[in-house]
């Protein structure tokens, strides 16, 4: 262990050189090492100061608090303290500790104007509380008369709801006898009146656990899920608000700073479980709407899985798992067609699945997952009986699901002895819904290869003949999906099509032909796009089908629709249109070694070709693809996998490589798009939309591009390129974009340096590839106008200032631009470094003096403004060593120079370093003798 007092010192070196993160460091180990308890209260007062610079309040207020238990009279501890629980909102503990501050120094003006300020806060505060207590009664009075107008009572009910929003006005209804007044609203069963009691629930719940756990009591976890279960889906959608409010005060997820509350230990594991096993229940309830089954799902979805997916415990997954996995399947195996179902949406089905997936994907360990697919191979078993078809027909549907899900599951049970077998059996059953039935589970079971093969083999014929003989379009267009993933199980390998020439674009015309059919029910057309998603493997297919524009169309109007569950397709059709999955490059040589050993070589179609693809994609763009991948983004994200953002990500990526299209992507909404598929998914997700957006953002104005406050959230995704770890246009397209952001304004420029991309900056300035140490250069250019970038290249003890001097002496005309403007402004700014440069390195004036008769005008006008910077820097020696090289000569001739306008910025430097060196009286002005 160090010394404490060195630690400290160090620390307050840091501090002073505005380098905080490295003074925190410093401060914590000589709080670890120090046992003088008064050194150790000047210690935590410093660090205080720390997390006040850094805008972390709690911590500042807690390490000044520790401060002034060693030494009440603490003043600057004091003051510290004053100013953090400013920022938290706790202006009475403020104004505490500045009235003590003003006790002890009475003349410090400083105390004085922060007393009468936080003075007059908190007497505005208690005006606003005091008249909140009558306003909470009104409100309530005006809700709970049914005589009263309807205006009234809606303005009433908006007024109740953000008055719950805010924490006073929150405890105010809440002190009032406010939630047995909401619960009578409740009972009144009016969709208003349950609505404006279920969010100003969730508004009192929100952020607060000692009062969340006691409406949990009031409420009653049981009324809240006879809320859910109601077939309303406004309705619905609040109470699942409500229980998520709860959950996330309960948890901490809300990530808010509780104050005095955190004191107090509430135990809420009791009243999570109870919630947890209520959602269970209402998966497989009767009395359960299919709105309210979808909720409840997407509520398991979102808070069983772990959070920190390093954290071992899945608990909430198991019990989960033992309690409710039968239920789940349940939902999985329902088919609408037969009597006695479970109330459904069309997105329920898929909800489980993802849940499933979900569930399957906590499991840490062989025998969690054995437990897993025993319950699922049970729960088949029991189901499946020879003489009862709708049982079979339910096991069926239930394996369709875990094949939806976890496909290893599902896979794993379609493999045993007999299940395929009855499959094919059930398409030749005279009962319409057993031929659906199986047609869907076939479709499903054959993404492996060997089960296509399987099919193909067994079960094509079958498929033939339903798609040709049956009049029931519901089943017809589900047998020609089942030709049509038959048909694509080569994937886009020329030379392994599973049919004859022709036979799939044929398949693709029907698809099209359904797909474009407006009378046909959105359920039964979906299934056209799932066999469009399959087909396009095929170039030929996708070439015919991009060129249909009312069929893309259709599509997108589909994409567009209330059934999200189409979403999935329209992503993998998408995706096989633009070719934007990843393709290795194959060696020429392994590929004659392949065919030497007789070994199978894919072949690429001559239509998957570069321009082929451009081709296609100026069509989907015209079609208005940007509009509806927008639209999919919003989707709920229990139907918006991360593996659907992947693919929606890698779309936007394919579109946005032309420059000239980028305007139309911006235009139709597809750089607000982006943001949440840059911020969350799959790490290949996020980085092929951290991608696009950076293409984005390198052209556009990102005013425009990204209007209001999500500029700001573009930022991160684009310093994530710059890692390493990102290939080389990542990290290019990356630091063009950021230098188009740090030109635009300086909130931008101070969003870019909190992000810490600074120092991946620097280092892409040190790279051999021009282009990339060209636009880092660029990049800084843009950042130098900051003081806290400036203070780098100041500071001693590293080399920025001489590589950016170096940089301006390369040949490359850009890179010359962007280095020398850096210096221009940094010399401007920062008048210490004039003097700096000339010891950083021999080659200054050289390089400083070829700048200066460069024939590119912006070259020459920025080195001409260094040499004003220098002559202006207050050091004599420094002028004159200037004027007395040629640099004098060279200044001449270029003010002697006649005017030009595209000179003329150059030419008026010059003119202006001349004066400046006349003023110095370094040189004298020309006289003609008399």
């Amino acid at each position: 262990m160090g010394d404490p007092i060195q630690f400290k010192d160090e620390g307050n070196k840091h501090f002073q050189a505005g380098e905080i993160e490295n003074a925190i460091e410093c401060y914590t180990k000589a709080i670890k090492g120090c046992k003088d308890k008064k050194v150790l209260a000047v210690i935590y007062r410093n660090r205080s100061a720390c997390y006040l610079k850094k805008e972390n309040y709690a911590n500042a207020a807690s390490d000044a608090s520790k401060a002034i238990d060693v030494d009440a009279g603490d003043i600057k501890a004091l003051y510290r303290r004053c100013q953090a629980l400013e920022k938290l909102g706790k202006l009475d503990m403020a104004f505490k500790d500045v009235q003590r501050c003003a006790t002890i120094e009475p003349k410090n003006q400083t105390f004085l104007e922060t007393l009468r300020r936080l003075g007059a806060e908190i007497q505005a505060k208690l005006k606003t509380t005091f008249s909140t207590d009558s306003r909470v009664q009104n409100m309530f009075d005006i809700l709970l008369d049914e005589e009263m107008e309807k205006d009234k009572r809606e303005k009433a009910a908006n007024n109740l709801i953000v008055l719950s929003r805010e924490d006073a006005g929150a405890e105010r209804i809440f002190q009032n006898n406010g939630v047995p007044l909401l619960l009578t609203m409740i009972e009144t069963g009016k969709q208003e009146m349950v609505l404006a009691a279920v969010r100003t629930l969730s508004g009192m719940c929100t952020g607060h656990k000692a009062r969340a756990m006691a409406i949990i009591q009031m409420v009653g976890v049981d009324k809240m899920c006879s809320v859910m279960a109601v077939d309303n889906e406004e309705i619905v959608l609040a109470t699942c608000n409500l229980f998520q409010c709860i959950n996330d005060s309960l948890t901490g997820e809300d990530k808010k700073d509780y104050g005095k509350e955190e004191a107090l230990v509430l135990d809420a594991s009791k009243d999570l479980k109870t919630i947890l096993l209520a959602l269970v229940e209402m998966v497989g309830g009767k009395k359960v709407s299919g709105h309210g089954r979808d909720q409840a799902l997407n509520l398991l979805s979102k808070n069983v899985p772990r959070t920190v997916k390093k954290s071992k415990d899945n608990s909430k997954a198991l019990f989960t798992i033992d309690h409710g996995l039968k239920k789940i399947l349940k939902v999985c195996g329902q088919v609408s067609e037969l009597p006695d179902q479970l109330p459904m949406t069309e997105n329920t089905q898929l909800i489980a699945s993802v849940l499933l997936t979900r569930l399957y994907d906590e499991l840490s360990c062989d025998p969690e997952r054995d437990n897993f697919r025993e319950i699922c191979n049970e729960y088949i078993n029991s189901k499946i009986d020879p003489n009862d078809m709708d049982r079979t027909i339910h096991a069926i549907n239930v394996i369709s699901g875990l094949l939806q899900g976890p496909f290893d599951v599902g896979n794993a049970l379609v493999g045993r002895q007999g299940i395929m077998e009855m499959m094919v059996a059930l398409c030749a059953s005279e009962r319409e819904v057993d031929q659906m039935v199986a047609v869907e589970a076939l479709i499903h079971s054959a993404s492996k290869m060997s089960r296509a093969s399987f099919i193909i083999t067994n079960g094509v014929s079958l498929l033939k003949d339903l798609y040709k003989k049956t009049k029931n379009e519901k089943i017809k267009i589900r047998a020609l999906v089942g030709l049509c993933k038959l048909g694509s199980a080569g994937g886009d390998d020329y030379s392994l099509r599973q049919f004859a020439e022709g036979s799939t674009e044929k398949l693709a015309k029907q698809c099209r032909k359904w797909l474009c059919n407006p009378k046909i029910d959105t359920k039964t057309r979906k299934w056209a796009i799932e066999g469009l998603a399959y087909l396009t493997n095929d170039a030929d297919v996708k070439d015919d089908f991009v060129e249909d524009e009312i069929a893309l169309k259709a599509m997108f109007d589909l994409s567009k629709s209330t059934d999200k569950t189409i979403i999935y397709s329209v992503a993998c059709t998408l995706v096989n249109c633009t070719n934007c999955y990843d393709k290795k490059d194959i060696l020429p040589e392994l590929v004659q070694l392949a065919k030497f050993s007789k070994q199978h070589v894919p072949e690429q179609h001559p239509k998957d070709k570069k321009d082929f693809i451009d081709q296609r994609v100026k069509r989907l763009l015209k079609a208005g693809i940007t509009s509806a991948l927008a639209v999919m983004v919003k989707a709920d994200n229990s139907i918006l996998t991360d593996q659907t953002k992947e693919m929606l990500s890698r779309v936007f990526l394919a579109l946005t490589d032309d420059p000239k299209d980028r305007g139309t992507i911006v235009a139709q909404g597809g750089g607000k798009a982006l943001i949440p598929l840059a911020l969350e998914g799959t790490e290949a997700g996020k980085t092929k939309a951290s991608h696009a957006i950076a293409r984005i953002a390198a052209i556009s104005n990102p005013e425009i591009a990204f209007p209001g406050e999500r500029v700001y959230e573009v930022v991160r995704p684009l310093v994530g390129l710059l890692h390493t770890d990102k290939d080389g246009m990542q990290n290019y397209e990356a630091l063009r974009s950021l230098t188009n952001l740090a030109g635009f304004s300086e909130k931008l420029r101070v969003k870019i340096l909190k992000e810490k991309a600074i120092s991946d900056i620097e280092n892409y300035m040190f790279e051999d590839h021009d282009q990339i140490r060209q636009a880092a250069t660029e990049c800084m250019c843009n950042l130098i106008s900051c003081k806290e970038v400036q203070e780098r290249f100041v500071s001693d003890g590293n080399d920025r200032l001489k590589l950016l001097v170096l940089l301006c002496g390369e040949d490359d005309e850009n890179l010359q631009i962007a280095a020398a403007g850096a210096l221009a402004m940094l010399t401007a700014a920062q008048k210490k470094t004039c003097n700096k440069i000339t010891l950083v390195t021999t080659q200054w004036l050289e390089i400083l003096q070829r700048l200066c008769i460069h024939t590119n005008p912006n070259v020459q006008h920025r080195a001409l403004v260094v040499v004003y910077n220098m002559l202006d820097s207050d050091n004599s020696e420094l002028a004159k060593k200037l004027i007395e090289c040629e640099l004098l000569e060279i200044l001449s001739v270029i003010g002697k120079a006649e005017n030009n306008p595209k000179r003329q910025q150059a030419i008026d430097a010059a003119r202006t370093c001349l004066v400046k060196a006349m003023d110095l009286g370094l040189i004298k002005p020309f006289a003609t003798p008399s």
